[in-house]
């Protein structure tokens, strides 16, 4: 908000800690608010308008200590993430036939998400804009490049927790071969994705790979904007698993 190109928030940040996190679209009242604690998951949603754009980011912040579930379930939403993410498709496929890739590793172990997992952008316009989309309900309107689209798997566990990691992505062109033309997405957002939770087995080396290469990109970018306390801090932050 201290930035010139700054005019408004893009929504209400949602912020749900622990319970609160498996509530989609959380609002706090003074009825339901409760203290942060150095233990559990923190799920923070916000973004904003700029002249030259529009955010829209979710992470969710190891506090402290967690069990087991609590990482297995953030491993498995940062499986959808990244499968997204990486993903090389033909360039006019719809939304609906990439949805399955981030709900594939969870769908698994038997669980899932009921809403979508990505939606249009807007430039300094609506922070949800059509007609793109990537869901499961059929949306037939086809992906090609320069569209922006968030990827944000998620899963939420009733009166317990809940995961969700989203970025703003660009379709992109990939290559163009005897099979026709095929994009891929870009990320945009540059934020750390916390670490901390990640049950490192539970990834291939191919998510691993692409979620180091975020990182990279990340530090790269950011870096040169940072006071040395500040560079310090987002090395850490993105370092390599």
């Amino acid at each position: 908000a201290e930035q010139p190109l700054y005019r408004d928030n893009s929504f209400d940040t949602i912020a749900g800690y622990e319970k609160h996190g498996a509530i989609v679209h959380y609002e706090p009242t003074p009825e339901s608010d409760i203290p942060l604690k150095p233990e559990g998951f923190l799920l923070l949603d916000s973004g904003a308008q700029y002249t030259d754009g529009t955010t829209d980011i979710t992470r969710t912040i190891q506090l402290g200590p967690v069990s087991d579930l609590h990482r297995r379930v953030y491993t498995l939403v940062l499986k959808g993430h990244l499968s997204l993410e990486n993903l090389c498709f033909p360039r006019g496929a719809a939304g609906t036939q990439l949805d399955a890739i981030a709900r594939s590793a969870m769908w698994r172990e038997g669980m899932n998400y009921m809403h979508g997992t990505g939606h249009g952008v807007g430039s300094y316009l609506s922070v949800h804009e059509g007609p793109h989309q990537i869901r499961q309900e059929y949306r037939g309107t086809p992906m090609v490049e320069g569209m922006t689209v968030t990827d944000e798997p998620g899963l939420y566990l009733a009166d317990r927790f809940g995961v969700r990691i989203e970025n703003v992505l660009l379709v992109v062109p990939y290559i163009t071969t005897e099979f026709g033309r095929f994009v891929r997405f870009e990320p945009l957002t540059l934020c750390p994705i916390d670490t901390t939770p990640i049950v490192v087995d539970m990834l291939s080396a191919e998510e691993r790979s692409v979620l180091n290469a975020y990182h990279q990109m990340v530090y790269e970018r950011l870096s040169p904007l940072l006071n040395e306390d500040e560079r310090e801090w987002l090395r850490i932050k993105t370092e390599a698993i």
